[in-house]
């Protein structure tokens, strides 16, 4: 008798009743069907997170449950005809094979054989379960229609090539199972229709910093100024551009004793700060302790009524509390059709491109594919009546204009997930009154009624503001520089970079 016909004889001989059986034939099936599944990924024939997940999570839940269903069997069976199991299993394999102890035969080997294989299939599966759902592609796609914003901000993002897990997930044992159960929670409430639209950005579960952010960004790096030009469009026929330069500070001040932007990490000033309902977005109070132990205190005048139970919302401040969208990056309309219009995107040669685009990206409708056609529609409408001779002229820039803007829409908006405009501020700067002000305003004063500065010069010295051309600095201010020697520095620094 081949191995083949053995073993079908065995697994024959241990469904010795229904839930035996049908304990059996989940083992069997979900088996094969895991290792097809896995050798289809593997050639990349399948590779939708779904089949991933199935793959992974239902392949051995369905094992597992079929491994438990056979001693169930065994035991209702024992139960029924009041026979021992060595009896039960023996007479249904081969009298022949069973002489001698139970222990010693050919089915308690093939038994033992079958549980051992069980377990390093288990072990496997396991493991490949871990690592599956440790790639943004699960993170993303599993659950479609709740994580498409997420997964769509993140593809585009700085840090698309950072899976999800380094900064959602920290590191050791316990992390690892917090994370599952939260997971496992994320399931249901998916399943349940439970969840928030939007989603919460969740700012309080995340990793701090200094175990994710500064694994690569080191804040004693930072040092020095860095020029950066900012491009601006008017709304007139021409969208002619304006030009914003700035020379930020972005020292910490642990090696030079300059402070910049970066000193809000400094490793030897610890900045807390409460905020209300711990959104962190309309800041109660802050305070600073420098390495000295010495506290200075500012509190918000708009919320004196509101300090009393604010301790436990206590948060020390790190990177995410400014780079709070450092990864999934939802944008400003109107910067968004600047920066288009500066990498060309869209022609600045179409009459009103600016104005027209924002129009576009715009309006608000409640299904995305009837905002996508409003986008094709309203350009092609504008330039088809307003300027037929462009239109006939510049058709394919009309046409890669279309495609642009719909794509700045997809990105930005998720009406299934109540996502729009604005929905998540980016605290980067200072965007309307979030950003740096949220901290740096005259409302929030120590206990002499010194406010927290918020000069601009703080964090930057102004070189060039809404100018025709990048380069026309600011001299009457040299003094914001730093020094004049300093200002023809960076003058020239800047000069030699627009000029490569």
């Amino acid at each position: 008798m081949n191995l083949n016909k053995k073993y079908q004889k065995f697994l024959k001989s241990i469904s010795i009743n229904k839930f035996a059986k049908y304990g059996v034939i989940l083992m069997v099936s979900s088996f094969i069907i895991f290792f097809v599944l896995e050798f289809l990924r593997f050639v990349g024939i399948l590779e939708s997170a779904l089949v991933g997940l199935y793959s992974y999570l239902s392949s051995p839940t369905l094992f597992v449950i079929g491994l438990l269903l056979i001693p169930f069997g065994w035991y209702k069976e024992m139960k029924l005809t009041g026979k021992p199991l060595k009896e039960l299993i023996s007479s249904k394999f081969d009298d022949t094979e069973t002489s001698g102890t139970f222990f010693g035969s050919k089915l308690f080997l093939t038994l033992s054989g079958t549980v051992l294989a069980s377990v390093i299939f288990l072990a496997f599966a396991s493991t490949r379960m871990l690592s599956f759902m440790e790639e943004p592609v699960f993170c993303g796609t599993a659950c479609h229609s709740t994580m498409t914003p997420e997964w769509t901000t993140y593809q585009e993002s700085p840090h698309s090539r950072v899976r999800c897990v380094d900064c959602h997930v920290g590191e050791g044992v316990g992390a690892l199972v917090d994370s599952k159960i939260n997971g496992t929670w994320q399931m249901i409430s998916v399943s349940l229709n439970l969840y928030e639209k939007p989603i919460p950005t969740p700012v309080h579960n995340l990793r701090p910093s200094r175990e994710t952010c500064e694994k690569c960004h080191w804040p004693e790096k930072f040092y020095g100024n860095r020029l950066k030009t900012i491009t601006k469009y008017d709304f007139d026929e021409f969208s002619t551009p304006k030009y914003t330069t700035l020379s930020l500070k972005i020292d910490s001040g642990e090696k030079t004793g300059v402070s910049g932007i970066h000193w809000h990490v400094n490793k030897d000033i610890k900045v807390t700060y409460s905020s209300i309902n711990d959104k962190r977005e309309e800041i109660l109070w802050v305070k600073v302790e420098d390495k000295k132990g010495n506290i200075r205190e500012f509190k918000n005048k708009n919320y004196v009524n509101q300090f009393a139970d604010t301790d436990a919302d206590e948060r020390v401040m790190d990177c995410v509390d400014c780079h709070n969208r450092a990864t999934h990056i939802y944008e400003n309309p109107e910067k968004a059709i600047d920066q288009r219009i500066a990498t060309g995107l869209l022609d600045k040669r179409l009459p009103f491109i600016k104005r027209v685009g924002l129009e576009a990206i715009t309006g608000s409708f409640a299904d995305k594919e009837y905002g996508l056609k409003f986008v094709k529609q309203h350009v092609e409408s504008f330039y088809s009546k307003n300027y037929a001779s462009t239109w006939i002229g510049f058709s394919e820039s009309i046409d890669k204009a279309v495609k642009v803007l719909q794509s700045v829409y997809n990105r930005n908006i998720h009406p299934e997930m109540n996502i729009d405009w604005g929905t998540y501020p980016n605290h980067i700067g200072h965007e309307k009154d979030g950003g740096c002000f949220r901290c740096h305003n005259n409302d929030m004063v120590d206990n002499k009624g010194k406010a927290i500065p918020y000069d601009c010069t703080t964090c930057h010295s102004i070189l060039a503001y809404d100018s025709k051309e990048p380069y026309q600095f600011l001299s009457s201010k040299v003094s914001d520089v730093a020094d004049s020697s300093l200002h023809k520095y960076l003058q020239t620094e800047f000069l030699n970079s627009i000029q490569k």
